[in-house]
């Protein structure tokens, strides 16, 4: 069985999706805030195995019209040293508007802003898995 867990990867911190056990829906899971790129590469790792990951779905930031921009770039790097120390497949997916997405329901859950950078990647990484789950299961029909 498919265990698929996403990654919002940020400068600062790096938010946390997991695939329900059916692999229907993506549950947020959690926020990591980020040390250095050793460390950060190293406790996704550890998250992936802790939640069962068959696959690790990474967030790829682009611009609107899909071009590459400075954060791709980052986050490529990341996503290339992630891969190499991990024998978990690791995928990319657009992640254009989940962050906006995120900041838009936890307002109108009515959440204060100082509370919602606690929730906010989690929740980016939950629509980024959403997506990707998306894809998945209209291929499987």
């Amino acid at each position: 069985m498919e265990r698929y867990v996403a990654f919002d990867i940020g400068d600062k911190r790096i938010g946390v999706a997991v695939s329900d056990p059916f692999n229907g829906y993506a549950l947020p899971s959690l926020t990591y805030t980020r040390k250095n790129l050793e460390e950060d590469v190293n406790a996704l790792i550890s998250i992936a195995r802790e939640k069962g990951a068959t696959v690790i779905v990474c967030g790829l930031p682009v611009n609107a019209d899909g071009s590459e921009a400075v954060q791709t770039l980052k986050t490529k790097k990341f996503v290339e040293a992630l891969a190499s120390r991990t024998p978990i497949p690791v995928v990319c997916e657009d992640e254009r508007y989940t962050t906006v997405m995120a900041h838009e329901t936890l307002i109108s859950e009515g959440m204060r802003r100082e509370r919602r950078k606690n929730f906010v990647d989690a929740l980016a990484a939950a629509n980024i898995l959403d997506g990707y789950l998306s894809k998945i299961n209209k291929k499987r029909g």
